[in-house]
């Protein structure tokens, strides 16, 4: 990273898809909106929706459709289990897809957990030009993504690119 850019905040907004966490015990939704706000974005809306795609894709539609939110990142609901359906709730959303973050993700994970990275369904992409980040509900995988992946291309100072110099652009036709 490189100090010759200026830094440039965005607006981000958090999903918890949880259907037994409260705001008393949320981890990972306050380990992100920690690392938001100490990385100097602003933190727009935390919230907390129970694992049921309709309730999941309400929320991330109406922050897509909201032009001051440049990010929404979710945590939970990525795994493998019958009520697990992050996945399935916002990638009909998605434009375009970041199929290497996924990618990427996973690989930073096999360094702590091992095989048990295959269980995760993290996906990435951008919808009417805000950028989406689905994330497994541990607050592990919330740190993994966010520090290893999310923190550097959310910040207009790295290079050689990030998402932050693309957005002006994510509306063309």
């Amino acid at each position: 990273m490189t100090t010759d850019r200026q830094f440039i905040p965005l607006t981000i907004a958090i999903l918890v898809v949880s259907d037994s966490r409260s705001e008393a015990d949320d981890v990972s939704g306050n380990t992100l909106a920690e690392r938001v706000s100490d990385a100097g974005h602003r933190l727009l809306e935390k919230k907390i929706v129970p694992d049921d795609i309709y309730q999941i894709r309400a929320a991330v539609s109406n922050w897509i459709a909201d032009a001051q939110v440049n990010v929404i990142i979710s945590t939970g609901g990525t795994g493998v289990t019958g009520r697990d359906g992050t996945p399935e709730a916002v990638a009909p959303l998605l434009d375009k897809t970041l199929d290497g973050f996924g990618e990427v993700f996973r690989m930073l994970s096999y360094q702590d957990i091992k095989t048990s990275t295959i269980q995760s369904r993290a996906i990435a992409g951008v919808a009417n030009a805000t950028y989406i980040f689905c994330l497994p509900g541990s607050s592990g995988a919330c740190r993994t993504a966010w520090d290893d992946l999310i923190k550097e291309q959310l910040d207009h100072r790295t290079r050689p690119c990030n998402l932050v110099q693309l957005m002006p652009r994510l509306l063309e036709k």
